[in-house]
């Protein structure tokens, strides 16, 4: 049985973590996307050929695209997103005869990720990113002060919020505004507050149900090209997986993903297992849906959340917090096992080590939030050597 294929996240040329040093973290494979090309335009051939080059000679493979993200019209059913979906179809087929068969996405409306801290110092002085419940409600309640806001907290919460955000200063405030608004990978974009506005009022008439149903037209438009093409589909949770500033969620539960799945049956329609975003979920038990969900899963994201009780967490390091991540690598790892039972070639499931804390060196890197390169390195070391434990411990393997 094939180990899972360790995978390094890479931002692309402008990246400070550079190929060759991801090379020298034991990675194989790069997990990277065309970020430079704006969403909902078209990744010709001579675009992914050119970056697979690049990866390529550096001796690593392009394993996992992610992500080919979603135009927001298509979340919200507008007219155009028939336009929009086209558009997906002919990257979908781009990529393929590229020879780039995993293709990650998620269908988060506005922001695609939400933190409120980038900088939270552990005891140890690392630096991990965290989300304070506290500190998103006073966002919500006193910077954006978003109509109907108010009635979805409770008057404790409200409290809390009005005291904490009376207690920082303009700068601090400036910056929980520009962290917040953050959310959108491989870049350093940052919305306005009214442009933020505008975003969440494409918004108004579409709750969970309807996002639902605009989930499922897109699978049933964009999979069977997918399958045609070979290629595995993989969502990705919702992060945090829960809903925030009047935003449905509908990627956040087992039910959630079991949805999705059965929206159209096909080996191309799979999702991609966040141990992080899931597991800021505590209704979630990640190691039975590791088992439970496993033939469905296309891509591994790994990290660790130290939750707390009002709903806040932070980014603990890979083999610590609320997570027991010996018990879903044991998962992971019977899953494949299953699937060399029933003759599956896709048996090496891509891994990537997800997110980092900054450590030692990492501190003077401008690196994007999570991506530091020696937090990553370490977590990835310890993932590869809980993987090679439970494996041998489960099926006596014979040493390299």
């Amino acid at each position: 049985m094939e180990q899972l294929t360790q995978t390094f996240r890479w931002f692309g040329p402008d990246d400070e973590v550079t190929l060759a040093y991801i090379r020298q973290t034991g990675a194989t494979g790069i997990v990277t996307a065309l970020h430079h090309i704006p969403c909902g335009e078209e990744w010709s051939i001579a675009e992914i050929a050119s970056r697979k080059d690049v990866i390529t000679a550096s001796g690593l493979s392009w394993e996992v695209v992610e992500s080919v993200n979603i135009h927001e019209s298509i979340k919200t059913a507008e007219p155009e997103r028939d336009h929009y979906i086209e558009i997906y179809k002919y990257t979908l087929k781009n990529l393929a005869a590229c020879g780039l068969k995993t293709v990650c996405y998620n269908f988060m409306p506005v922001l695609d990720w939400t933190r409120t801290h980038l900088d939270f110092r552990l005891p140890d002085n690392a630096s991990a990113l965290r989300y304070d419940a506290v500190a998103l409600a006073a966002f919500d309640l006193f910077v954006l002060q978003r109509q109907g806001a108010f009635q979805e907290y409770t008057g404790a919460q409200q409290k809390a919020a009005k005291q904490y955000f009376e207690g920082i200063s303009e700068a601090e405030k400036e910056l929980l505004t520009n962290t917040i608004m953050a959310g959108l990978p491989g870049t350093d974009e940052v919305f306005t507050v009214e442009a933020f506005r505008q975003h969440l009022r494409r918004y108004e008439k579409v709750d969970a149900v309807r996002l639902r149903e605009n989930l499922a037209y897109f699978l049933r438009e964009v999979i069977p090209v997918a399958e045609a093409e070979g290629i595995r589909m993989c969502i990705h949770p919702d992060d945090p997986p829960f809903p925030i500033l009047g935003l449905p969620r509908v990627v956040s539960t087992e039910e959630d993903l079991k949805t999705i799945v059965n929206f159209i049956l096909s080996p191309s329609n799979g999702i991609t297992f966040c141990s992080g975003s899931l597991g800021a979920n505590p209704a979630n038990d990640l190691p039975g849906m590791a088992g439970r969900l496993g033939p469905y899963i296309h891509f591994i994201h790994l990290r660790n959340v130290q939750r707390e009780n009002d709903g806040s967490f932070y980014e603990a390091a890979h083999l610590n917090g609320s997570t027991d991540m010996f018990a879903v690598m044991q998962q992971l790892i019977k899953e494949q096992k299953r699937r060399e039972n029933a003759g599956r070639t896709d048996t090496n499931i891509p891994m990537r080590p997800d997110h980092g804390h900054k450590i030692l060196d990492d501190i003077n890197r401008n690196t994007y939030p999570g991506y530091s390169v020696i937090g990553r390195m370490k977590g990835l070391a310890e993932l590869r050597g809980l993987e090679l434990g439970i494996r041998r411990s489960l099926y006596q393997e014979a040493s390299p």
